[in-house]
């Protein structure tokens, strides 16, 4: 059986409820990205996240027949690893800053190592700008990038963010994050220098 992304998540959890391993094995791909992308927000070391998100994986398994509204799955499972960060984090676990180079911001992992180089730079100051954002805007922004895409109502659950704020806000940590690389003056200036030059005479 193929993997179909259309499929809708209360029926997955339906036919994992009966036992059919294969539902089960999709709706472990398809949110789990989702529920990296929450405990990255909370600083967690890799293995902390990973014993979050295996416990919210659990929590589910003993759940699944018990879900009062088995389509919103994602919103579940979001607060869930929430839940298990916080638990983490008041364990008196210390909050580890994740290392500029521990995440692929565009993924592009091949080309000649001049390309690599200037891509890795690249990545570096835009992680360093993104992490001069505030906490809010960091998770807001993780969660946003995992693949596949959450749904408005799991990053609402995730974050604990009314659904008709995520937009707003979104833009406006994207517009903060602009200012922050131009003022650390990262952007990178595309125009030639000729017409540079041409423009300023």
């Amino acid at each position: 059986m193929q993997r179909s992304d259309t499929e809708q998540p209360g029926e997955l959890v339906r036919r994992a409820a009966a036992g059919d391993q294969r539902a089960w094995d999709e709706l472990v791909g398809r949110y789990t990205d989702l529920l990296w992308s929450i405990a990255r927000g909370f600083r967690l070391g890799t293995a902390d996240a990973a014993d979050a998100i295996q416990t919210s994986w659990l929590r589910l398994l003993e759940n699944l027949d018990r879900i009062s509204d088995p389509d919103r799955v994602a919103a579940w499972l979001a607060t869930t690893t929430r839940r298990e960060c916080l638990k983490t984090l008041q364990r008196g676990n210390r909050e580890r800053p994740i290392p500029a180079g521990h995440v692929t911001l565009d993924g592009v992992d091949a080309g000649p190592v001049d390309g690599r180089l200037l891509v890795a730079e690249r990545d570096a100051q835009l992680w360093d700008a993104f992490t001069g954002m505030s906490d809010r805007c960091q998770c807001l922004l993780r969660v946003l990038m995992a693949s596949p895409p959450p749904s408005y109502e799991a990053v609402s659950a995730a974050l604990e963010m009314p659904i008709g704020s995520i937009g707003p806000t979104r833009a406006r940590c994207l517009s903060r994050l602009r200012e922050l690389l131009v003022e650390r003056g990262d952007l990178l200036d595309t125009e030639p220098a000729g017409r540079r030059e041409g423009r300023s005479s």
